[in-house]
């Protein structure tokens, strides 16, 4: 039996914002999976790249495929950095690249840990967020293309599989509120889930060439 674990943050443990009686995006991963297979939420609401290690030690034996989703709350976290005052844009890209330096770190270390169960792996971007108002979510998209940068240069530098949530959740319908999925967005990301890890091929692929 192949057993599929999610990790990261409240992408994938979404519960809590999804409407009374509506699934959550494990129960919706599950239910798309092929007959006989297996989803657990190993995923924390909250959780930022760093405790992904955490939640490694809870991933059963028998676990088959790893599912990660991290860096939207580390990109929540450094969000303060708008706002802040700086007298040059040299000053504003300054900053912006120790978040960058900071996150890349703490993403790489994330990831070595992960690969270290020699496991098939398939990572997330950070989609592009709802917020009301089109200043706030214009500054948002342009920030988080930075953490995106990360994740993809990552994933195409190892190999990995990627799942392009700002491609996924591009409809105001698919948030719970401007951060979180909701369960019309998490049927959309647990339908790519379930492509990636049985390894169907109806969606048309990009491929990505590195040495």
């Amino acid at each position: 039996m192949s057993h599929v674990i999610l990790l990261g943050d409240s992408i994938f443990d979404n519960g809590a914002y999804v409407r009374r009686g509506e699934p959550d995006v494990a129960a919706q991963v599950q239910a798309k999976l092929p007959q006989g297979w297996k989803a657990t939420l190993c995923a924390v609401d909250g959780a930022v790249t760093t405790g992904v290690q955490q939640q490694l030690d809870r991933v059963p034996t028998d676990a088959s495929h790893l599912i990660v989703s991290a860096g939207g709350n580390d990109a929540l976290r450094n969000s303060g950095v708008l706002r802040e005052r700086a007298v040059s844009v040299a000053e504003v890209m300054t900053k912006l690249a120790d978040v960058r330096d900071e996150f890349a770190h703490n993403y790489r270390t994330m990831l070595d840990a992960v690969l270290e169960r020699r496991l098939p792996t398939a990572l997330c971007t950070i989609y592009d967020a709802r917020f009301p108002d089109p200043q706030e979510q214009r500054l948002v998209v342009t920030a988080l293309a930075i953490f995106n940068d990360v994740i993809m240069r990552e994933a195409f530098s190892r190999r990995l599989h990627l799942i392009d949530l700002r491609l996924i959740c591009d409809e105001p319908d698919d948030y719970a509120n401007p951060i979180e999925p909701s369960a019309r967005g998490g049927d959309k990301i647990a339908s790519v889930i379930a492509q990636v890890v049985a390894g169907n091929t109806i969606f048309p692929r990009s491929q990505i060439y590195a040495q």
